[in-house]
């Protein structure tokens, strides 16, 4: 029975930390706030003006996610100290393997909801536009883009975030030359800050008949959405748009009537695309996006206090540019090159499993 006494002593240890999680998460504030959205969205008329009623069910469910979820963090803490104190009192070893398991948990989960507080820059809670774009190196180096896509979209499942493909260009023989997705939720764009930048990949190549070594980079860029900004105008004057034929090699991803669109934003030379959507009007919508994420990137730049919070520098997809490395042969390691985290479960992390490297990057920013 010593295992389960420990196991008290280690719960009411982190009896505080549930405390100064609920004044970080600013409960009481979040509880009047849900009460005073509900109220509004029961008057009459609410539902007229549909872009506003949306925003408002958009936050009251992101509030109430945040107080249920703290709530199930007590309750699992006191499911925890009831099985503590069952086991000693009936002398029963065997809901041990239950607590483990459910400790773990716990634990993990109050230092990812801890980590979220530390989320407060201006864009932090929105949406993030991730992009992929393939390095040098042809078919291995899009065969690493589309590895990576794979894999920010499992850990967008795990985390139980809905993905939206905005742009899709296959590679010539595999892979993918770039793309573009949407990863919704709350504070998506706010953990997924800390992906933006070259990655790199070392392996053995299955494209090389040789069987050699070889390196290749993929670029990952991040940025939050910003939709229907008043300070973002996109002037029809300041746009070109092309409409053309889906290009690639087809499948559920792109459709081959001349729907796809792309914009030019004249003023700067961004450009955007989209062919994923059957609709040319779907496309242009995915293209307004974009290109409103990319001018806020640009507006937060001159106001050079505030870019770090937007987006990093761009860095060439190249050797010594590379945020993290993805060393498949001759050992197996995954490493940050900013917070110096490791993970050697490669699967696991190409699999979606990216909290470590996430939770120490934020824990750096916080703690400089």
């Amino acid at each position: 029975m010593l295992e389960f006494d420990e196991y008290k002593v280690k719960l009411n240890n982190c009896k505080p930390d549930l405390e100064v999680l609920r004044t970080a998460l600013k409960l009481e504030s979040a509880q009047r706030e849900i009460e005073e959205l509900e109220a509004a969205s029961a008057r009459e008329g609410f539902w007229n003006d549909v872009e506003k009623s949306q925003k408002v069910q958009k936050r009251l469910k992101n509030l109430k996610d945040k107080v249920e979820n703290f709530n199930r963090l007590c309750a699992s803490w006191d499911d925890m100290m009831t099985i503590c104190e069952m086991a000693i009192e009936e002398g029963d070893d065997s809901m041990l393997p239950e607590l483990q398991s459910e400790f773990q948990e716990f634990t993990q989960k109050v230092e990812s909801t801890r980590l979220s507080t530390l989320l407060t820059g201006e864009y932090d809670a929105n949406n993030a536009i991730l992009t992929f774009h393939a390095g040098a190196g042809g078919t291995e180096a899009q065969d690493w883009a589309s590895m990576l896509y794979r894999m920010y979209n499992m850990w967008a499942d795990r985390h139980g975030y809905k993905v939206k493909v905005m742009d899709y260009l296959d590679g010539d023989e595999a892979g993918i030359k770039s793309a573009t997705i949407m990863i919704e939720g709350e504070n998506a764009y706010g953990f997924l800050k800390s992906e933006h930048g070259i990655h790199r990949l070392v392996r053995v190549s299955p494209f090389d008949a040789a069987g050699r070594r070889h390196t290749s980079f993929a670029a990952v860029e991040v940025m939050p959405e910003i939709a229907n900004d008043s300070e973002i105008e996109l002037r029809d004057e300041d746009i070109k748009m092309d409409v053309y034929r889906s290009s690639g090699a087809g499948g559920q991803k792109v459709n081959k009537t001349s729907s796809a669109v792309r914009l030019t934003h004249i003023p700067t030379g961004i450009v955007v695309s989209s062919q994923v959507e059957r609709s040319h009007f779907q496309n242009l919508e995915n293209c307004k996006n974009m290109l409103r994420a990319r001018l806020a990137e640009i507006k937060e730049r001159e106001h050079l206090e505030k870019i770090s919070d937007i987006k990093g520098v761009q860095m060439k997809i190249e050797w010594g540019s590379q945020i993290r490395s993805y060393v498949f042969m001759p050992y197996q390691l995954v490493k940050d090159h900013r917070t110096e985290f490791e993970n050697g479960n490669i699967d696991n992390v190409m699999n979606g499993d990216l909290d470590g490297f996430i939770n120490a990057f934020l824990s750096m920013r916080a703690q400089n």
